[in-house]
C-alpha cells in the first residue's frame, strides 16, 4: 500500500490544515525496506528577551542569578532564573560568560545607542550600520541560515513572531532606524523580515497558506459566519478518517481539537477587546491578548502546531522590545521593565530584576512542556528541536554586553546531548556557542559565524 504524501491537507473553502505526522505516511514491509531511514525534521525556535538579565550584574553574577555556580552536569538551577527549567534540566545546555561585541559601540556616535541597535545582532552577531533610514545593513540571522537551507521543503519556509509593537518607523534613537528594534531575523544583511504579533493572523497565515485558492477576504467571511477552520474541512476528514487505523484517528483527532482549541482562544479574545470594554493595550490589535502569558501561550501553542503538521520547521520570537516599560504583575514584582534593568547596582532591585527575569523563562518552560507532549514518530517534538534563548545585552544597567544570558534546550535530534554548564573563558564570543549549534544543524560547512574564532565543546 501506498504510504500517505507527508504533505497530505485538508481542504475547504479558503482553508487547507497539515496533518500530524501519522503511521499512514510511513513505508512499510517492502517500500520500507527499499526506503531510506526516515530523518526527523529538526526545528529551529530562536527566542530573545531585551534588557539582558540580572544575573550579569557584578551582584547578580555572585549571587549566580542566572548561571549555576557549578559547570558540568552537577548544576543547581535552585538560586538562577533558570529554575523554572528544572523538569527539563536533560535537555538544557547552559553557556555562560559569553559576550557580543559586536553590539558594542564602535564610534563616538554610537555610544549610549545599545537599546537601538542590540536585537539586530542578537542572531546575527554583526555590528549594525548607524543609520536612521532606509539604508540598514546587520548580517544573515542564524534561523534564516538554516531557513534557507533546510526550511525549504515546508510550505513556510519560517515564521517570525513577536509579542510587542513593530509599527514604529523612520528613526527610534542615537541614529539608528526602528528595524533594528523591531526585527531579529534578517534575510540577507539588507533585508530584515517582519515580525507578526497578531495570533489571528499567525492562525490564518497557517491554515491558509497551502491552498492557493485562500484569501482574506474568504477567511473574514468565515470568521463572520462565526464558524470553525475545522467546519469547512469536515469532508476531507472524514475521507482521510476512513483510510486510517484506529491510532491514527486518535492521533488526527486530538490534533484538530487541538486547532480548535486554539482558534477558539483567539475568537474568545477578538470578541472581549471588541466588546468596547476598557483594554490594558487599546492601541494593539484585536486578535492580541492584554495578558502578556496568554498572548505568549498562544504563540507557542500556534508554533507547536505548525512543527506537528511541518507547515514550517524556523521560527524566531521576539518576547520583548528594548525601552519597554510593560509591567508584569504575574512575576511577583509590578514596576516597570525598563525602568527595573536599570538597577544601579542596588541589590534589593537587583532582585526585583531577577524576578522578571525568572517569569520570562517561565515561558520557555511552557515551549518545552509543550513541544514534549507532541509526538513526533517514536519521539517527541522537543527531541527533534534546538531552542535558543538569550539576550545580546548583559547588564542593562551599564548598557553592556557581557556575560549575555543564553542557553539552547531541545537534543537537535541527537546532535546535543543536553543536561550540562559549559561556562566560557573570559571574552568568549557568543558567537561561538551560536557556530557550534550552527554545526549541530548541519552546518558543518561553515567556517564562522559573525566574530566567532571556533566552536566550544557542549
Amino acid at each position: 500500500m501506498t504510504p500517505l504524501s507527508r504533505r497530505t491537507v485538508l481542504r475547504g473553502l479558503g482553508a487547507a490544515v497539515g496533518l500530524p505526522l501519522l503511521d499512514a505516511m510511513i513505508p512499510v514491509g517492502r517500500l520500507a525496506a527499499a526506503a531510506a531511514p526516515p530523518r526527523r525534521p529538526i526545528r529551529l525556535v530562536c527566542m530573545e528577551m531585551v534588557h539582558g538579565a540580572a544575573g550579569s550584574s557584578a551582584i547578580g553574577a555572585k549571587k549566580n542569578l542566572w548561571a549555576p555556580a557549578a559547570t558540568g552536569r552537577d548544576f543547581d538551577l535552585s538560586p538562577t532564573s533558570l529554575r523554572p527549567l528544572e523538569p527539563f534540566r536533560d535537555h538544557l545546555t547552559i553557556v555562560s560568560n559569553c559576550d557580543v561585541e559586536n553590539a558594542d559601540p564602535f564610534t563616538a556616535s554610537e555610544i549610549g545607542g545599545d537599546h537601538f541597535r542590540s536585537s539586530a545582532v542578537f542572531l546575527t552577531q554583526s555590528h549594525p550600520k548607524q543609520t536612521a533610514g532606509a539604508d540598514v545593513r546587520a548580517g544573515i540571522s542564524l534561523d534564516q541560515l538554516y531557513a534557507q537551507r533546510f526550511g525549504q521543503e515546508t510550505p513556510l519556509p519560517s515564521m517570525q513572531l513577536c509579542i510587542e509593537p513593530i509599527d514604529q518607523m523612520g528613526g527610534c534613537g542615537y541614529g539608528y532606524s526602528c528595524v533594528y528594534t523591531d526585527a531579529i531575523s534578517w534575510a540577507t544583511p539588507t533585508r530584515p523580515l517582519p515580525m507578526i504579533r497578531n495570533p489571528r493572523v499567525v492562525f490564518d497565515t497557517l491554515f491558509g497558506v497551502s491552498d492557493p485558492a485562500a484569501s482574506p477576504d474568504e477567511r473574514r467571511a468565515r470568521r463572520r459566519e462565526d464558524r470553525s477552520i475545522l467546519d469547512w474541512i469536515v469532508r476531507s476528514a472524514a475521507r482521510l478518517r476512513a483510510q486510517l487505523g484506529a491510532g491514527d484517528r486518535t492521533r488526527l483527532d486530538d490534533y484538530l481539537e487541538s486547532v480548535r482549541e486554539v482558534e477558539r482562544r483567539i475568537a474568545a479574545v477578538e470578541a472581549r477587546n471588541e466588546s468596547g470594554e476598557p483594554r490594558e493595550l487599546p492601541s494593539a490589535p484585536a486578535g492580541v491578548p492584554d495578558s502578556f502569558s496568554d498572548h505568549v501561550r498562544t504563540m507557542v501553542d500556534l508554533q507547536a502546531l505548525a512543527f506537528a503538521s511541518d507547515v514550517t520547521r524556523v521560527c524566531s520570537f521576539k518576547l520583548g522590545r528594548d525601552n519597554s516599560n510593560r509591567t508584569y504583575p504575574e512575576s511577583g514584582f509590578a514596576g516597570p521593565f525598563h525602568n527595573a534593568s536599570h538597577h544601579s547596582g542596588k541589590e534589593d532591585r537587583i532582585l526585583e530584576f531577577a524576578k522578571i527575569n525568572t517569569y520570562h523563562v517561565k515561558t520557555v518552560a511552557y515551549l518545552l512542556e509543550t513541544l514534549a507532549s507532541t509526538p513526533d514518530g517514536d519521539a517527541s517534538v522537543l527531541d527533534n528541536t534546538l531552542v535558543l534563548y538569550g539576550s545580546p545585552m548583559g547588564d542593562s544597567n551599564l548598557h553592556n554586553h557581557k556575560r549575555v544570558p543564553f542557553f539552547m534546550a531541545g537534543r537537535a535530534g541527537g546532535a546535543l546531548k543536553g543536561g550540562v554548564h559549559v561556562r566560557a573563558p573570559n571574552g568568549t564570543p557568543l558567537a561561538n556557542a551560536m557556530l557550534t549549534a550552527l554545526h549541530a544543524l548541519g552546518f558543518d560547512d561553515l567556517p564562522a559565524f559573525g566574530d566567532s574564532t571556533g566552536t566550544m565543546d557542549l
